[in-house]
């Protein structure tokens, strides 16, 4: 008996394949990890002084949970399951009705918090777009600072051959 996937089952080759992606999803994709890497500090900060006086309800309150994090070997190879990680979900509700969603790692509830409002000013209108770019801005560089120091300690290894040893 020969296994067939089910219909509308996205397999790791139709993940990975060049279709164009919706920019939509792809612009909210990107809002959404610059926004789960920002801390609870700035979130917080930029919330109360530009979004503070914004109504807003719990859809789902911050809930803490698990997932697997995997891998794929080299980079490019096969998958594997590297092990779990905790995360935190999100979903509130503006007072015009816009939902927003964020997970975030860690068990910061806040942090899950502020992360699905900005999602849904965003959603709503964009008004926290300018905050969003410069955050990836200030991500970037310090990925970009990070990198040049790890590559600074690089150390190349290689092996002689020796005439005795054929």
């Amino acid at each position: 008996m020969t296994a067939h996937p089910a219909p509308n089952v996205r397999t790791d080759q139709d993940r990975n394949a060049d279709t164009p992606a919706d920019p939509q999803i792809t612009a909210r994709q990107k809002w959404m990890a610059v926004l789960a890497r920002t801390s609870r500090a700035r979130l917080e900060a930029e919330w109360s002084e530009n979004h503070g006086a914004e109504s807003w309800n719990h859809l789902r309150e911050p809930q803490i949970g698990m997932v697997m994090v995997r891998g794929r070997a080299g980079g490019a190879g096969q998958r594997f399951n590297l092990g779990e990680m905790t995360v935190t979900r999100c979903a509130v509700t503006l007072s015009d009705g816009t939902v927003g969603h964020s997970y975030v790692k860690g068990r910061d509830r806040v942090q899950a918090q502020y992360a699905a409002l900005f999602d849904a000013v965003m959603l709503r209108d964009g008004s926290a777009s300018n905050f969003i770019e410069m955050l990836a801005k200030e991500q970037a560089t310090a990925k970009r600072d990070h990198a040049r120091k790890v590559a600074a300690t690089k150390v190349d290894f290689f092996t002689l051959v020796r005439g005795e040893d054929e």
